[in-house]
């Protein structure tokens, strides 16, 4: 993927667009919940983050397949053709979803109070 990005480059443009210092990101835990609002919805920064884990997930699971394949362990280039194409597809999502954030966050910013 030609916009391929670490999970320390995402980080570093959330702490540069003022969303402030994030934790550790560890593997996604299914089931695992992480701090909440009062009402149990997660915060925006938590939904971002598992957002990021699900995607790092799923490109890790991409480059598992195809190590497989490139092995000989698998023989199945459909799914790793389809793990290939889920990771890609959320990686152009999230993408998607943090330039309308920069966006948003650059119309604010430009608002006379």
């Amino acid at each position: 993927m030609a916009d391929d990005f670490t999970i320390q480059q995402i980080r570093s443009l959330l702490e540069s667009q003022g969303v402030g210092r994030t934790p550790e990101i560890q593997p996604a835990m299914p089931g695992a919940a992480g701090p909440a609002q009062p009402g149990g919805v997660p915060s925006f920064a938590e939904t971002l983050r598992n957002s990021i884990e699900e995607v790092n997930s799923l490109k890790l699971q991409a480059d598992k397949a195809i190590e497989d394949l490139a092995t000989g362990q698998s023989a199945d280039l459909q799914g790793t053709i389809l793990a290939l194409e889920k990771a890609d597809i959320s990686f152009k999502l999230m993408m998607e979803v943090r330039n309308k954030i920069v966006s948003a966050y650059q119309e604010v910013m430009r608002t006379q109070v």
